[in-house]
């Protein structure tokens, strides 16, 4: 039973992930968590406004589910499967991230510096949400998806559209870890 609060491999999640993937696919399903939060602007009268949210969600009412699904999975995962063990992260990131003044990198889970109720109440972390959840938005309109959309759903159905965005993803967070977090912090 030590073996559920060990972590699990990463070929065991990809396997669980491929699986998921081919049963959507078989089904004629679409994966990806973005599509919820228009399905939820929908069911919340956004139709009555704008004519992009007009359209009938009782068809992707499923993905609400894997959405709520994966809220509570990581929830019990998070709570009840950890063993609560520090992420290993390289002395050279270390040594890097205390210059930007986050101390507890190499000793908590998460930094406390950006992720406690303090944090969460400053007038920077406020900014960089709102902006952060603007770009996140926007981008993930302009793209058609979001990452998990894109690299899971549409990677795995050889969509060209699809891997153009994921590139695009992956240069997004090179540019923002090396160019624009230091600027931040």
């Amino acid at each position: 039973m030590n073996w559920i609060f060990e972590p699990w491999p990463w070929y065991f999640g990809g396997l669980l992930i491929a699986c998921t993937m081919l049963l959507l696919l078989m089904a004629g399903k679409k994966f990806g968590m973005s599509s919820n939060l228009k399905t939820v602007c929908t069911i919340c009268g956004a139709g009555n406004h704008t004519d992009f949210f007009k359209f009938n969600w009782k068809v992707d009412r499923w993905n609400l589910l894997v959405a709520l699904g994966t809220i509570i999975g990581g929830f019990i995962a998070a709570n009840f499967l950890s063993n609560s063990e520090v992420v290993s992260l390289n002395s050279d990131v270390i040594i890097e991230l205390h210059s930007y003044g986050i101390t507890s990198a190499g000793t908590s889970y998460l930094p406390t510096e950006l992720f406690s109720n303090e944090a969460l109440f400053s007038v920077k972390s406020i900014m960089i949400l709102v902006v952060g959840g603007f770009l996140v938005g926007f981008g993930t309109r302009y793209a058609g998806g979001c990452t998990s959309g894109h690299a899971i759903s549409g990677l795995s159905d050889f969509q060209l559209p699809s891997l153009i965005a994921v590139i695009g993803f992956f240069i997004g967070g090179l540019v923002m870890v090396h160019l624009l977090f230091p600027l931040i912090f």
